[in-house]
C-alpha cells in the first residue's frame, strides 16, 4: 500500500509555482521512516517538494514540468558511494585492464599489447590485477620485461597494496638488489636478493615518486570520465579517498560547473594541519564539494597478507602480517586531528589492526570530550567477535565494501581458516549489535556499482558462483538494509543527513530509477537490474538508451 502524502510533503503542494521534474507511477522507497514507501516524487530546482501519491504530484505538474512515467519501475534516493578512490579510477578507465586476466601468460600479453598502442617512455599504470584468478601466484618482472622495454610498468593489484614493477620502473625508481628493507613494506626478493618487482604497501613509495606528474587537463579528464561512468550506475555522491591534487581537480570543476558527481572529498590524514587551516581560510564547502575528512591506514590487505592479524595467516603460519604506520604516530595524528574537529576515518582489514584503531578511538574520545565526532573505520573486514559490539557502543560508522565479500570469499578461507571467516564482513553482525554499516565499493578496487554491492550484501554468492546459498550466510542482510547503506547511512558518514541519503521535501533531488523493485524480484536476479535514469539536483545526468 502507497503511504499517504506526509504533512509536510502536503503542504509544500500548496506552494506556488509548478514541479521542474516529476517521477511517477513507480514503487518509491524514500529511506523515511515516517513515509517509507510512495508511488511518485516531484522536484522544482534541486530540491524534493512532494513524495507521495500519483494524484499529490499531479496538483504540481504544469506544461512545462518534465514527467517521467515507467511501469514496474522503482526509484531510490541516490546511491552515496563512501569510499572511491575517484581520479585515479577514472584513469584507470583508459588504462591496461588486467582483473580478469585467467593466466600468467594472458596477463603479459595484455601488457604487452598495450605498450604497443602507446608512446615510448609512456607510463603503463593501473591495471587491477588478481593473481588468485591463476593460482596465487605472484607476477614478476621477467614476465613483461621483454614486452615493455620502453615503458615503465607499475601496475597494481586490485587491492592497491601491492603492484608490479618491470625492471624500467625500477631503475628509474632506485630500486635493486642493495635496496635496504622498508618499514610497513616489503620488497619481494629474487633468491639472489634481486627485486622481483613486487612491492607492497610502503615499499611502493619509491616507484610513486618517480612516476611524472599529471598536468591539470589530464586530471580534468579522468575527473569528467570517473563522473560519467559512476553516473551510469546510479551514483550520485561519492566520498573520495585521495589527496590535495584531487581536491584541486574538484575544485576546478566546482568553479566551471563541471560536476556532476557531489563529492566529499578527503585528504591524508597526516595532514590534517593543513586541513585545518584549509577550513578555516576557505570553510568546508557546499552541497557539490565539501572537505573536512582525513583518510589514514593501519594495515595493508588480506589478498596481499599486509593485513594485521591477532593470529598468522592459515596458509603462511609464521606471518601476522604488519601495521603499515606506527600506533603512536596514528594517535598522536587522531587526536590533534579530532580536537580541530576534524572527520577521521581510518582504513582496517585485519583483526589486530581493527582492535588497535578501536583502542585508539576510545582513548582520544576520553582525552577530548565527548561530541558528534562519527569516526570512521575503512573497510573493517575481519573483526574479532569480541570487538563487533564496539563499534556500536563507541559510535565507530563501518564503512564497508560487500562486492569484496563475494571476491574474497573466494579464497579468503584458506588464507584465515573457517572459523575467523564467521565475522568476515561481518554486515549483519554489525547492524544486529546496533552499529552504523555504510557501504561504498573501493573503487578501482572493486567496481563502482552500488546494485552488484546489494546484490552482494544480499545474497553472499562468492563471484565463482561456488556458494549459492552464500558465503557466510548468517551474514547476509536484507534489501532494505543494504538500501539504507547505501544511502541514508552514508549520508550520515559524511554529517550530511539533512541533505541527502532520504526521499522527503526539502532534500536535494537525488535519486536514482531502476528498472525492477529490488525488493520484489528474487535476490539472484538483483544483479540484473538496470539503471534507467540517474538525477543529480534534479537534473538527469545519465538515461540510459
Amino acid at each position: 500500500m502507497i503511504a499517504a502524502c506526509s504533512m509536510t510533503a502536503c503542504s509544500q503542494t500548496e506552494a506556488p509555482g509548478n514541479a521542474s521534474l516529476v517521477i511517477k507511477n513507480a514503487r518509491v522507497w524514500t529511506g523515511n521512516s515516517e513515509q517509507p514507501w510512495a508511488e511518485a516524487v516531484a522536484s522544482r530546482g534541486d530540491q524534493i517538494i512532494v513524495v507521495g501519491t500519483n494524484a499529490d504530484v499531479d496538483t504540481v505538474t504544469g506544461s512545462d514540468t518534465e514527467v517521467i512515467s515507467v511501469a514496474g519501475s522503482m526509484l531510490v534516493p541516490g546511491f552515496i558511494d563512501s569510499h572511491v578512490h575517484f581520479i585515479s579510477s577514472g584513469a584507470g578507465l583508459a588504462s591496461v585492464q588486467l582483473r580478469d586476466a585467467a593466466t600468467p601468460e594472458e596477463f603479459a600479453a595484455r601488457i604487452g599489447a598495450f605498450a604497443k598502442s602507446i608512446e615510448p617512455g609512456e607510463w603503463i599504470r593501473h591495471g587491477d590485477w588478481d593473481h588468485e584468478m591463476w593460482g596465487g601466484e605472484l607476477p614478476r618482472r621477467d614476465w613483461i620485461d621483454a614486452l615493455t622495454p620502453d615503458n615503465p610498468v607499475w601496475v597494481y593489484r586490485l587491492d592497491g597494496h601491492m603492484a608490479l614493477a618491470n625492471s624500467l620502473a625500477l631503475e628509474l625508481a632506485g630500486i635493486d638488489a642493495d635496496s635496504p628493507d622498508i618499514d610497513g613494506g616489503t620488497i619481494v626478493r629474487y633468491a639472489d636478493g634481486r627485486p622481483t618487482g613486487i612491492l607492497k604497501d610502503n615499499a611502493m613509495m619509491p616507484v610513486e615518486t618517480a612516476i611524472p606528474e599529471a598536468v591539470a587537463a589530464q586530471l580534468d579528464r579522468e575527473a569528467a570520465a570517473a563522473m560519467q561512468h559512476v553516473a551510469g550506475n546510479g551514483v550520485t555522491s561519492v566520498h573520495d579517498m585521495a589527496g590535495w591534487e584531487s581536491l584541486a581537480t574538484y575544485r576546478r570543476g566546482h568553479d566551471s560547473g563541471a560536476l556532476i558527481t557531489r563529492i566529499f572529498s578527503v585528504v591524508p590524514l597526516r595532514d590534517w594541519e593543513r586541513l585545518r587551516d584549509e577550513i578555516d581560510g576557505r570553510g568546508k564547502g557546499d552541497e557539490w564539494l565539501r572537505i573536512g575528512g582525513l583518510k589514514g591506514f593501519m594495515d595493508g590487505s588480506l589478498g596481499s597478507h599486509t593485513a594485521a592479524m591477532l593470529e598468522p595467516f592459515t596458509d603462511a603460519p609464521g606471518d601476522k602480517g604488519f601495521l603499515i604506520n606506527k600506533l603512536d604516530d596514528l594517535r598522536e595524528w587522531i587526536t590533534g586531528a579530532d580536537a580541530a574537529g576534524l572527520q577521521v576515518m581510518v582504513h582496517a582489514i585485519g583483526d589486530s589492526a581493527i582492535r588497535d584503531l578501536l583502542d585508539i578511538y576510545l582513548d582520544v574520545v576520553e582525552s577530548n570530550g565527548e561530541r558528534d565526532r562519527r569516526f570512521r573505520m575503512e573497510h573493517a573486514q575481519h573483526i574479532a567477535p569480541e570487538d563487533i559490539e564496539r563499534f556500536a557502543i563507541q559510535e565507530v560508522v563501518a564503512s564497508m565494501q560487500p562486492y569484496h565479500a563475494i571476491d574474497d570469499g573466494r579464497w579468503a578461507e584458506k588464507v584465515i581458516g573457517a572459523e575467523r571467516a564467521r565475522t568476515t564482513y561481518a554486515f549483519r553482525s554489525l547492524i544486529d549489535a546496533g552499529a552504523r554499516v555504510a557501504f561504498g565499493s573501493d573503487w578501482s578496487v572493486a567496481p563502482a556499482t552500488p546494485i552488484d554491492g546489494i546484490y552482494a550484501a544480499v545474497t553472499r554468492r562468492t563471484l565463482d558462483d561456488a556458494n549459492p546459498d552464500g558465503w557466510v550466510a548468517e551474514q547476509k542482510v536484507t534489501v532494505e538494509q543494504a538500501l539504507h547503506a547505501y544511502t541514508t547511512v552514508a549520508a550520515y558518514a559524511s554529517f550530511e543527513e539533512d541533505i541527502k541519503g532520504t526521499l522527503k521535501p526539502g532534500m536535494l533531488a537525488d535519486f536514482v530509477l531502476l528498472d525492477r523493485d529490488l525488493t520484489a524480484v528474487p535476490p539472484e536476479a538483483i544483479r540484473d537490474t538496470q539503471i534507467l535514469r540517474t538525477i543529480v539536483g534534479g537534473t538527469v545526468v545519465y538515461e540510459r538508451n
